[in-house]
């Protein structure tokens, strides 16, 4: 069985990560993003911690919509 894989961007620096499906299924992110935060009902990732840091101390600054 092959792991598909998802293509995500940190909202912070729009850095380009990559995530496993299955690990998003089961709650295990198997991939590159070293972070992540929950803000309304939705799960962000972050390449990096400081990424999550500025997020979490703002997040609508960096939500489009």
């Amino acid at each position: 069985m092959t792991e598909e894989h998802v293509e995500v961007k940190c909202p912070v620096c729009g850095r380009e990560m990559e995530i496993s499906k299955v690990g998003v299924l089961y709650g295990a992110v198997a991939a590159k993003p070293r972070a992540t935060s929950i803000y309304g009902d939705k799960e962000y990732y972050f390449c990096c911690k400081a990424c999550k840091k500025r997020f979490d101390e703002s997040p609508e600054k960096f939500i489009k919509g």
